[in-house]
Formats: structure tokens, C-alpha cells, sequence
């Protein structure tokens, strides 16, 4: 993936725009990567590279325009098109280098716990 290609296509968020969420806001969880324009709250396909990306910019890992980003997927048609069989398909699907399936639910984006918001009876 080069750095403009879109990694959230529920909401356009490219490579580039969650990396740099990323170590400007100095996220301590990949859930957080959701505050950034909703990436991950759509379909869900986006979570494990979310993760992914959480753990590299974690590792202090440097982007660079061109060339291959170990774990996540070589090009934008590939992780399209497996995108749109996810889409058609009743399972989860992650990408081999992605986290594990556990770390990936307990980080998904989305999932932080909210307060609670209980409106007062009307009187």
C-alpha cells in the first residue's frame, strides 16, 4: 500500500491521514484510530490493518512513499478486491500479518467504553 490508498473505504481514510493521527494524538490503543474521521466503525474489514498500524507507528516505524509496509497488503486493488469478497461473505476476515483475532477485538475501533448518557424521565 503507498501512503494516499485508502485503508477505511466506508469512510476514504487513506494510510497516510491514520499515521499521522496516529503519532500526533499518540494513541495508546488501536481503537483510538476511530476518532480519526470514523475509520474503522463501518463494515469492520479495516480493523486488523488498524491494528497493524497502531503497532508500527507503536514501534516508531517511518513511512515512506514507496516500497512495501510489511503486514499490510502490496497494493490498493489487492486489499479492494478482498474487500468486496469480504463484503459478500458472512465471515470475518483478517490479513495473515495482522494481529490476532483476540487482540483485534479487544482493540477494535469503536469498541472503548462510552459514558453513560441516561435522559431524566419527563415530568
Amino acid at each position: 500500500m503507498k501512503p494516499d490508498d485508502k485503508v477505511c473505504y466506508c469512510f476514504h481514510v487513506p494510510l497516510r491521514k491514520l499515521v499521522n493521527y496516529a503519532r500526533r494524538e499518540r494513541i495508546s490503543r488501536a481503537s483510538q484510530l476511530s476518532d480519526c474521521l470514523n475509520a474503522g466503525t463501518g463494515c469492520g474489514w479495516c480493523i486488523p490493518i488498524l491494528c497493524k498500524i497502531h503497532a508500527l507507528v507503536q514501534d516508531g516505524w517511518e513511512m515512506k512513499e514507496d516500497g512495501p509496509i510489511a503486514g499490510l497488503p502490496d497494493s490498493a486493488v489487492e486489499y479492494e478486491n478482498a474487500r468486496k469478497k469480504y463484503l459478500k461473505s458472512d465471515e470475518k476476515h483478517s490479513f495473515a500479518a495482522a494481529t490476532d483475532s483476540a487482540e483485534a477485538q479487544n482493540n477494535a475501533p469503536g469498541q472503548h467504553s462510552q459514558p453513560s448518557r441516561r435522559r431524566k424521565p419527563a415530568v
